[in-house]
């Protein structure tokens, strides 16, 4: 645990999970409920009640006046009442609602990722009950140890529907007075960059727009993450307040026209009375809450995968995950080059030398190495296929960032001029929507390049992280306030940081875009467009390649920086992006996280903290039997005052040491530890 002037935390290792595959289900046939009287509603059938499979969670259905459901932790409610609803072609499914039938499943299995974001192997157990009423609807309910989620299906004789709305309210079991951790908006046309701030719900309105997810905290204990997975040919969930303990869904409007700003802000101007246009037969998404009875297993969490559907890639074993150098956030900064830094060909065969020497696969051409407007003319001192070529000889493989906009417009030949060139990638941008056409978008693109054996890296929106398992050549998201914007505010600072793995993060990957080598305290900090610094220390911006998680994770500062410090580079280098194994030791959401993660025979163990100094003792009893090398980075004596300031040191440990970790103000620690016989 780390610690402060507060008492000290204790952290349980996570047990085993189950690992036994298990699939029973029943069928139980309901007594056909009478018609109510015209006007009358139908009366109350028993509530229909399911657990998760250690029991821990319990979620009541009841079928009344309207469809709702009440979620309880340990017997202590968690939701009361929420209630859930379609208009779909003016049918309102979910009110009065009749049952028919009830279908009860329980599955207990093993799943191993393509792209081993958390692990190389998850368990995917759940208790669900599917419900069938009259009217060709039903709604599934799922209860996993994890959260619980529901969807809607429909098996409706129209071949084409529109959906007017969907109501999800999401009644908690608190006071106005409870905190919230909200990524407010101001519009549906965003980048999803927001803090998750901490506000009493009560004090949200309906004004008080978010994207997801939304952090809520329980009388009951657990905090509860509003999240939604599997979107598919429909919009993404939107929340805003009621004015009391409850939160409720809003959706973007079906896009009945647009007006382009320039070739990257393209903006709806107006739209329908509908929010998707979609199959009469079909699945919707899964409405997702997440329950954590402890923060750290918000950071744990694997239920928005599990919920996704499964893998449309039939050969992965080309989707290689890995490291990128970037261009970008360091202006193409370089010294002590015989040439001028730039746009050109020799600025990126410097980079693709710097990632060849430190096993790094990968670089970004980001903007301005094509016309703006014209995926199919490179700029004059731009040649991209003897780039890729050059690559090539050095393992090094080229990605293209694109703007979403002009690849919609030119998709097929900019696909095929792609591909004849043999990029292993495109990092697509400023979507800054999720209506139903740019989900769309997002399936065709994801398609599209897994033909052609490319991945694909969304920035520009959230939507994109709830894709990852449908799509795993979807290498990695943004949709996340990350180092980017230390190039013009201050507002990526420690604390922000340290409230990611339990926000943002709960969604899936995280293109944070770490590893800034100028590291600047409060009082130090100033922003820089062309030579920007970060806030906090160097072993935090260290740390991030451990706590974020993203299977195409950047180096966003200049080779120039890196080279000069050899020692950050003995870890940057070699860190996968990848993880067999994760457990997630202690943390506390905008203040500290501890997790330890392990690649093969090796273990990364990493600590953030906020602007607060934190000490810890941490037992190593995650490692197997055997004597083990651990290197660490931690934070200097100086770090307070210079936070650049670090030392590296190499020690002999077995699983039964503890580490010392001390942190500074806005701090953070890292190690490698590897089997003995691996360092000799």
């Amino acid at each position: 645990m780390l610690r402060n002037e507060r008492p000290p935390r204790r952290f349980v290792a996570p047990g085993r999970l189950a690992c036994q595959a298990l699939v029973v289900a029943a069928t139980i046939w309901l007594a056909p409920r009478a018609h109510a009287a015209s006007g009358d509603a139908p009366a109350a059938s028993p509530p229909q009640k399911l657990r998760s499979p250690d029991g821990r969670i319990e979620i009541a259905v009841k079928a009344g006046d309207r469809l709702t459901y009440d979620v309880a932790f340990e017997g202590k409610p968690l939701l009361s009442g929420a209630t859930l609803a379609m208009d779909v072609d003016h049918q309102m499914l979910g009110v009065a609602p009749r049952i028919e039938r009830a279908l009860r499943t329980s599955v207990d299995r093993k799943l191993e990722p393509a792209v081993r974001q958390k692990a190389a192997v998850l368990v995917d157990s759940y208790n669900q009950l599917r419900v069938v009423f009259a009217g060709h609807f039903a709604v599934a309910f799922r209860a996993y140890d994890q959260g619980i989620a529901y969807r809607f299906e429909t098996s409706l004789p129209q071949a084409t529907v529109k959906v007017y709305q969907e109501e999800a309210t999401f009644a908690f079991a608190a006071t106005g007075d409870t905190g919230v951790y909200y990524p407010q908006e101001d519009s549906f046309f965003s980048h999803n960059e927001r803090k998750f701030a901490r506000q009493r719900i009560g004090a949200l309105t309906p004004l008080a727009l978010a994207s997801i997810p939304a952090v809520v905290e329980s009388p009951a204990g657990p905090k509860i993450a509003i999240a939604e997975s599997d979107v598919e040919d429909y919009p993404g969930l939107w929340l805003r307040g009621t004015g009391g303990p409850a939160l409720t869904a809003t959706f973007p409007p079906y896009p009945l026209e647009e007006k382009a700003l320039n070739d990257r802000n393209i903006k709806v101007t107006r739209v329908a009375d509908y929010i998707a246009e979609t199959r009469g037969t079909r699945t919707f998404p899964w409405r997702v809450l997440g329950v954590a009875p402890a923060d750290k297993d918000l950071v744990a969490s694997t239920l928005v995968y599990l919920l996704e559907s499964p893998s449309r890639v039939a050969d992965t074993s080309w989707i290689r995950p890995g490291k990128v150098a970037w261009d970008w956030w360091n202006a193409l900064n370089l010294k002590g080059v015989d040439f001028q830094p730039g746009v050109n060909n020799k600025t990126y065969e410097h980079y693709i030398d710097f990632a060849s020497r430190h096993g790094i696969e990968y670089v970004i051409l980001d903007e301005g190495w094509y016309h703006p407007g014209n995926l199919l003319k490179s700029v004059p001192a731009i040649d991209i296929p003897a780039l890729v070529a050059y690559g090539k000889k050095k393992n090094v493989g080229v990605i293209l960032w694109v703007i979403w906009k002009t690849f919609d417009e030119q998709f097929q030949p900019a696909l095929e001029l792609f591909s004849s060139w043999g990029v292993k990638g495109v990092k697509v941008d400023f979507m800054q929507r999720d209506d139903q056409p740019v989900m769309r978008f997002y399936f065709r693109v994801c398609e599209a390049l897994a033909k052609r054996k490319m991945l694909v890296d969304f920035h520009g929106g959230i939507r994109p992280a709830l894709l990852t398992r449908t799509w795993p050549n979807l290498i990695s998201t943004e949709g996340v306030q990350g180092l980017e914007h230390m190039k013009w505010s201050n507002a990526s600072d420690p604390e922000h940081n340290l409230s990611l793995p339990f926000t943002r993060m709960f969604l899936g990957p995280m293109d944070y875009t770490p590893g800034a080598m100028l590291n600047a305290t409060a009082k130090a900090f100033h922003v820089s467009f062309n030579e920007p610094m970060s806030l906090g220390t160097r072993c935090q911006q260290l740390a991030m390649y451990v706590v974020f998680e993203s299977p195409l994770q950047m180096l966003a500062d200049s080779p120039t920086h890196y080279e000069h410090e050899p020692e950050a580079m003995e870890f940057l280098g070699p860190v996968p992006s990848v993880w067999d194994e994760t457990r997630v030791l202690d943390g506390a959401i905008g203040r500290f996280i501890i997790v330890a993660r392990r690649h093969g025979q090796d273990w990364y163990l990493a600590a953030m903290t906020d602007w607060t100094p934190r000490s810890g003792d941490i037992p190593l009893t995650f490692l197997g039997a055997g004597d083990y090398q651990m290197t660490a980075w931690e934070d200097g004596p100086d770090a307070a005052t210079r936070a650049s300031d670090y030392r590296k040191t190499t020690t002999a440990v077995t699983r039964a040491a503890h580490v010392k970790m001390q942190l500074g103000p806005g701090g953070g620690w890292v190690a490698r530890i590897r089997p003995a016989r691996a360092t000799k």
